[in-house]
């Protein structure tokens, strides 16, 4: 077998034809995503003009979705149980207006998003879900958290009703703040007494699950961060950084409620981290 003549332009051809293959693939995944949501969309309409047509009541479209469910499976294979032709409808009456719904969404995170019943939080889920290209496991896991009322929880009604329409986008320090978090991805016993060291690492460890908990911006700088004032070291047992706000954040841990001294040592932390830390574009920390 013939071989090429040694050409340093060789492999940057075999990387650019990598590229163009895993970009048409990634184009042609997303193209059929788009037909298969519109499809069943589409189905969901077929539904409930069927319905209302022929005057089908609500102790009727049990029966209706049975049968569909049985002929269209002989007929066109799997894909298509009573459960699943009973979201096709839902999808359809929920969002009546196809060009509302976001390209960049799968059938199967709409499954998900159709289990919440409140339209401000659904359009939010919704919102995040693609600005933040969650996965289907990660939007579960952010819905069954009551993210959405944990953030609108102080804001007023045009406060939910932005955070319906555009998503989370933080743009103060007080934005990022959640109330509460929720970490039931640490799998801690109910009841148990847990030490400030072991939840710091859980953390640590289960790295990718807390930033997804604390959301959009942060990446994550080290854990017992060394400072150092007077000669005498002092540690932050979390820092990460906010891409969006750009100022660091700063975690103390602590089991009960935090007292004076406890603010007194954070907010050398902080005015540490603001003098020695902070660049002229960078905002104050949090």
């Amino acid at each position: 077998m013939e071989k090429l003549p040694e050409n340093i332009k060789y492999p940057h051809l075999l990387n650019d034809i990598g590229a163009l293959l895993e970009k048409g693939r990634q184009t042609a995944i997303r193209q059929v995503n788009t037909i298969l949501v519109e499809t069943y969309w589409q189905i969901g309409c077929c539904i409930v003009e069927f319905e209302q047509q022929g005057s089908q009541k609500a102790e009727y479209g049990s029966v209706l979705l049975k049968q569909l469910s049985r002929d269209l499976k002989l007929k066109h294979g799997k894909g298509f149980s009573k459960s699943n032709l009973y979201l096709m409808r839902l999808f359809y009456l929920k969002y009546e207006k196809f060009q509302t719904l976001s390209g960049k969404l799968s059938w199967s995170k709409y499954c998900e998003l159709l289990s919440v019943s409140d339209n401000f939080a659904r359009s939010f889920y919704e919102k995040q879900c693609a600005n933040e290209n969650w996965s289907v496991r990660e939007l579960k896991r952010q819905i069954n958290s009551s993210l959405f009322e944990r953030v609108a929880l102080n804001k007023d009604k045009a406060g939910v009703l932005k955070l319906a329409k555009k998503g989370y986008i933080p743009k103060s320090s007080t934005d990022i703040v959640k109330d509460p978090y929720v970490f039931e991805f640490l799998n801690f016993p109910e009841h148990k007494n847990i030490l400030e060291k072991d939840l710091e690492s859980q953390l640590v460890e289960k790295l990718g699950y807390f930033l997804l908990e604390l959301g959009k911006g942060f990446a994550f700088i080290g854990q017992q961060y060394r400072i150092t004032l007077n000669n005498t070291h002092f540690y932050v047992d979390l820092v990460f950084y906010h891409r969006i706000l750009k100022c660091f954040v700063l975690i103390d841990l602590k089991r009960g409620k935090a007292d004076h001294q406890d603010v007194g040592q954070m907010n050398l932390y902080l005015n540490y981290f603001l003098k020695t830390r902070k660049i002229p574009k960078e905002t104050k920390n949090p």
